[in-house]
């Protein structure tokens, strides 16, 4: 198991405090690897809700792009990381299809923070998914998941078509990889503290 880069989170927790739980959200559209993701990085073996894609879904599921995916999350994918002594991550990947998009109210319940993965050729399907995040009032870092053969976006270029916040935190990921993964949710588990500890 690769461990996270250390946080620092002496700063933010008090001495003598016990284990911190912290939810995190694994968000994305369609096809973009949330289930990949929490699968490389879970030191469980994580829950997932993968079934077999049937042929009517084929008229409901944009599958440009993604010709190839056989099996998609019908309810959510779970997965646990301990980063540090004090505080351990519970990761729930939501479905990326919008006929599931109900099911996002429920999973972002108690969450802190999302981590959205999106896919830098279809950069327009994380329109929605980022409203959603908004909406539930949820800070969030993006995760660019850098596909083989893709050509790496210009972040600038990136955060002016997805209309970012300048602090929003953007970081390219591969969610095959456990180590690239352990750096996109240190990326937003750094966010998130410091924004707690400003709101202090």
């Amino acid at each position: 198991m690769v461990s996270a880069p250390s946080l620092g989170e002496q700063d933010y927790v008090r001495d003598g405090a016990s284990q911190i739980p912290v939810k995190i959200l694994v968000v994305g559209h369609f096809a973009v690897g949330k289930t990949t993701f929490i699968g490389s990085i879970s030191e469980i073996e994580p829950l997932t809700t993968e079934e077999r894609m049937t042929q009517a879904a084929e008229h409901v599921d944009d599958l440009k792009g993604v010709r190839s995916k056989t099996t998609t999350t019908v309810a959510m994918d779970f997965g646990r990381l301990t980063i540090s002594d004090r505080i351990v991550l519970y990761l729930f990947g939501t479905p990326g299809q919008q006929r599931f998009v109900q099911m996002w109210e429920d999973l972002a319940r108690g969450a802190l923070g999302a981590l959205v993965l999106v896919d830098p050729e279809r950069l327009a399907d994380s329109f929605g998914v980022i409203d959603l995040i908004e909406q539930y009032g949820l800070e969030y870092a993006i995760a660019v998941n850098h596909f083989d053969g893709t050509p790496l976006r210009d972040e600038a270029a990136l955060r002016e078509a997805l209309d970012l916040l300048d602090d929003t935190p953007v970081v390219t990921c591969d969610a095959r990889d456990e180590k690239s993964s352990a750096g996109a949710l240190t990326t937003l588990v750094r966010f998130l503290l410091d924004r707690t500890r400003q709101e202090q």
